[in-house]
């Protein structure tokens, strides 16, 4: 996949994760890069080009498809966390997350697929989580929003298969972005995690494991369930 001379869009590019996947594609070479936001005002990267996007909102999503129809690299990183805890709090934030984590993936790489299509199959690049493959007590509306996304990206990587679409999953433990925080674990940084994403985009790599947990994970997935969760 060429990245150089490219049209992107990257979902939820004004911070964090997708400030860095923006800027990436702009070291690469692509020639222009939508920032599709909630609110373009929040776009603070020169030579990014803002486009309004609630992934959530399905006439915002068709109408960026629209306008941002010269793209062959659509990068989903829109996501929230702030679900409840496990056995207590309301539901409206899980809502929230499979609202954005997993329907709003789905929207934006439905309504873009036409798009990819028309210019030689191009790329989808959905940013998921170690947390698609293995639970976590305290934030499991997100893990299980995360899961629901993994499933969708192998889903679109069949369905696209034939247009010739490279379908990627990112998957990364924690990231030093705001989501993480609060969290006293090793993170790994948002610009690492676009640098490995474009090096999966050159070398047409269908799944990118960010960091040396997500690695150990992935690989323990073929043993059984006191493996996987030792010591959580």
């Amino acid at each position: 996949m060429e990245i150089r001379g490219s049209a992107a869009l990257v979902t939820g590019a004004n911070r964090g994760i997708g400030q860095a996947f923006a800027q990436a594609l702009l070291d690469h070479g692509a020639t222009k890069v939508y920032a599709g936001v909630r609110d373009p005002d929040s776009v603070r990267i020169p030579g990014l080009v803002p486009l309004r996007l609630d992934v959530t909102d399905e006439e915002q999503v068709a109408a960026a498809a629209r306008t941002a129809d010269d793209v062959s690299i659509v990068i989903n990183n829109a996501g929230v966390g702030g679900g409840p805890a496990l056995l207590d709090g309301p539901f409206d934030g899980a809502r929230r997350e499979m609202e954005v984590n997993y329907f709003g993936t789905w929207a934006v790489s439905r309504a873009f697929a036409p798009v990819l299509a028309a210019h030689g199959g191009g790329a989808l690049v959905n940013m998921l989580s170690v947390a698609s493959w293995v639970a976590n007590r305290l934030l499991p509306s997100y893990a299980a929003s995360k899961s629901a996304e993994w499933s969708l990206t192998n889903a679109f990587r069949l369905e696209l298969r034939e247009q010739g679409t490279l379908v990627i999953g990112v998957h990364a433990g924690y990231v030093d972005t705001d989501l993480a925080a609060g969290i006293d674990s090793p993170k790994i940084s948002a610009s690492d995690v676009a640098g490995q994403t474009m090096t999966a985009l050159l070398n047409d790599e269908p799944e990118v494991l960010a960091d040396e947990r997500t690695r150990a994970v992935r690989a323990a997935l073929a043993g059984g369930l006191e493996a996987l969760y030792a010591g959580r």
